[in-house]
């Protein structure tokens, strides 16, 4: 006993958390609530309670403001000082220094792979890039002028039908097993979009494990010599990279969110799919483009920066939701845009966002507001250079973000903490009442 009581008596004392001392001035009762992390549990507002029946305090966050879903390793974002962290490495020593399935090896298992490693899962990459002919046929079934967003959701979605295998989700070797599928299929699947929109051959060539050239003659070789410029390729590997994982936004939300009722991976990944369509997320790009036609010159410039100070209009490619400061992509993608241009040809459009730029970061309006150019600025520069259509420019973003995508996804169900997402409202309607009788 003796001896037991001095273990006790030398051991180090146990941490004490932080916490945050909360008084709700409707009863006077005072509250302790741990902080963790720079957190506190939602849950534990619970305790806040006028009496017995009441329910207790939650909060309330629309659009997720102010709220962490999740505990996460992959990506990290400090948005007030410009920074975004693979698995703890900054973007600016990743894009342009390796290739994209590098970096979706990082992402997807926590370390950079070894020269084995990477052969290894080029390889399996390569190998379940093959779709069924079913979904060949499927997205031959759309009209041709068919949003490729809306062929993508739904040949995604139809894949569950030709590997019910993946069902088992709560298998570990099953999830383990599509990872590979779902980044070589994407690529196929864009490939084949791109081509029946264009009325081009619905087919592609044999990948040959350079995923961003086979990337490129998934969409543009009508012969199997055909052979993208090298700064295509460098492109690609760059807007991939950029573009691979990018912490809770909108698509990975909604992929966590669908999966964690543990439906099939293709079904998740579908809704990835429906929530990059909309024009805040991945169809941000285009509305650039937009913007940059209509201004026309970089002349007329200065006048439509006072029209949208003033509120006539909105100046797309500018602010973020999460960067507070100039977006680190955006400048990783400014470079990789003139590199692209030096093989094409100067994009009238790009002195047109140069001057933007220029007259934006240096407006009083902009710098108070904390406006800078987000990644979606010049990226859609890039992409029309490539002479892809508008409608492709998310479809792009899929085939890269499929990587965060799937490493949220493996994350979130090996998660013992992650439960069914079933966020709760604030209830603004009627009270209780009695149906009238002559009904």
């Amino acid at each position: 006993m003796s001896q037991s009581n001095e273990a006790v008596r030398g051991s180090a004392p146990a941490a004490v958390a932080p916490q945050l001392a909360v008084e709700d001035q409707r009863t006077g009762r005072a509250y302790q609530v741990p902080i963790r992390d720079g957190s506190i549990r939602a849950i534990d507002l619970r305790q806040i309670r006028t009496d017995a029946e009441d329910f207790g305090l939650v909060s309330y966050d629309p659009g997720f403001l102010n709220t962490a879903s999740c505990r996460s390793a992959i990506t990290y974002i400090d948005g007030d000082r410009g920074i975004l962290l693979y698995r703890g490495y900054p973007i600016e020593q990743i894009a342009g220094h390796t290739t994209f399935l590098d970096v979706a090896y990082l992402i997807l298992y926590g370390e950079l792979p070894t020269a084995q490693q990477l052969a290894d899962f080029q390889q399996a990459v390569a190998r379940d890039s093959a779709v069924p002919d079913g979904i060949v046929a499927l997205i031959e079934s759309f009209p041709r002028d068919a949003h490729p967003m809306t062929i993508l959701l739904s040949a995604v979605g139809a894949l569950n039908a030709y590997h019910p295998e993946a069902k088992d989700v709560e298998n570990p070797a099953v999830r383990a097993s599509v990872v590979t599928r779902l980044i070589g299929s994407f690529s196929t699947l864009a490939g084949l979009i791109y081509r029946h929109v264009s009325g081009r051959p619905v087919r592609v060539y044999p990948p040959q494990g350079q995923f961003a050239r086979d990337f490129l003659r998934n969409l543009f070789a009508d012969d199997p010599d055909y052979e993208p410029p090298q700064a295509f390729i460098d492109a690609v590997e760059v807007l991939f990279i950029l573009h691979a994982d990018h912490e809770q936004n909108c698509s990975t939300n909604a992929v966590r969110s669908v999966g964690s009722s543990l439906v099939d991976p293709y079904s998740a990944m579908a809704a990835g799919v429906a929530a990059l369509f909309g024009p805040l997320h991945g169809g941000a790009n285009e509305a650039v483009l937009r913007m940059l036609r209509e201004i026309g010159s970089k002349d007329a410039v200065p006048a439509a920066v006072e029209q949208f100070k003033s509120g006539h209009g909105r100046l797309m490619g500018f602010g973020h939701r999460v960067y507070k400061n100039y977006d680190p992509r955006a400048r990783i993608i400014k470079h990789t845009a003139e590199r692209v241009f030096e093989v094409t040809g100067i994009n009238p459009l790009l002195e047109v966002a140069v001057a933007l730029e220029q007259v934006a970061l240096a407006d009083r309006y902009f710098i108070d507001r904390r406006l800078y150019p987000n990644v979606d600025f010049y990226s859609g520069l890039i992409y029309e250079a490539l002479k892809l259509p508008v409608g492709m420019f998310p479809v792009l973003f899929g085939v890269a973000r499929i990587v965060g995508w799937t490493a949220q996804w493996l994350e979130m169900m090996a998660d013992p903490e992650q439960k069914l997402a079933r966020p709760l409202q604030i209830y603004t309607g009627a009270p209780r009442r009695d149906f009238p009788a002559r009904f």
